[in-house]
């Protein structure tokens, strides 16, 4: 384990960065200074321009009061290196069962947004042993179809383009990247100003947007989704939380209510006045959900 300082990067308040020597390669894992002693808590980022210190920027600090909190960067995004772009959400899952493995946790609360919401899920359901509770902000891979036909068609006839033309296609739209942040909140004034920075940077980095495409090539298929989680989701035992904005215009909140209604174990918080981004542009609230969660699940 090694621990670089960094300036050019953002950490955190409440958060050190170091790296794990896993498989051959490093995984960038952001860890809590001060914790308490309860189940650990292990954060998942979402895909696009993202990393750890993005999209948990705000809640290291409040998560950590009661327990320790570590965030990783899957491979492919942020600062991990070496290690498998499995394009899956399923394999993203099982690496970061991995992580908690050579960290030595047994069994973790798995928190993740977006695409990490997904990987959450999907985390519960495979490494039920690990999983103490699963929690799921604006999750992916709880639809059908995206959109419509006709937009899940154009969807999917984009991720048949070869590496060769999606590389250069990623790298110009990344150079647009504070716009479509926009898209990310429902206020914009809710974003804090060091984390667009940082989405900028990730944006820019060698290969950015590689293994994101990577996980749409795999989600979206020819005529319906291929990580479409509904029929699955009421085999997920822990007790599991699902917080999304009501004003999501990137993943249709619907999936969530629908999925909270097929799992016996599971609340459903609607955010009103809130977009993509809840645990950001709602991070008070999602703090205060979480807790009444956890203490009505008795998880220290």
């Amino acid at each position: 384990m090694s621990a670089p300082a960094r300036v050019d990067r953002l950490i955190p308040n409440g958060a050190r960065e170091e790296f794990l020597a896993v498989d051959g390669g490093r995984v960038r894992l952001l860890r809590s200074t001060t914790s308490g002693d309860g189940v650990p808590m292990l954060l998942i980022h979402g895909g696009g321009s993202d990393n750890a210190a993005i999209s948990w920027n705000l809640l290291f600090e409040p998560l950590s009061r009661d327990r320790p909190v570590i965030a990783l960067d899957l491979p492919g995004f942020g600062y991990t290196e070496g290690l498998p772009i499995t394009g899956t959400a399923q394999g993203m899952a099982r690496q970061a069962d991995r992580v908690l493995e050579v960290l030595g946790i047994e069994r973790a609360i798995v928190v993740g947004v977006s695409m990490g919401g997904e990987v959450a899920l999907r985390f519960a359901l495979h490494h039920p042993d690990s999983t103490a509770a699963a929690v799921a902000i604006a999750p992916g891979g709880l639809i059908e179809v995206y959109r419509n036909p006709l937009a899940h068609r154009i969807a999917w006839l984009g991720t048949t383009l070869p590496d060769a033309v999606l590389l250069p296609l990623s790298s110009v739209a990344n150079r647009f990247t504070r716009s479509v942040i926009r898209h990310m909140v429902h206020d914009i004034e809710t974003l804090p100003a060091p984390v667009v920075d940082e989405m900028v940077r990730e944006a820019r980095r060698p290969r950015a947007g590689y293994a994101y495409g990577r996980y749409t090539k795999a989600a979206i298929g020819s005529k319906r989704m291929h990580n479409n989680l509904l029929p699955s989701v009421a085999r997920i035992a822990a007790p599991t939380l699902l917080f999304h904005g009501s004003q999501d215009s990137l993943v249709d909140p619907e999936g969530s209510r629908a999925a909270a209604k097929l799992m016996s174990d599971a609340r459903l918080v609607m955010v009103p006045d809130c977009g993509h981004w809840a645990q950001i542009e709602k991070h008070e609230r999602f703090c205060a959900e979480l807790a009444a969660f956890l203490a009505q699940h008795h998880i220290d």
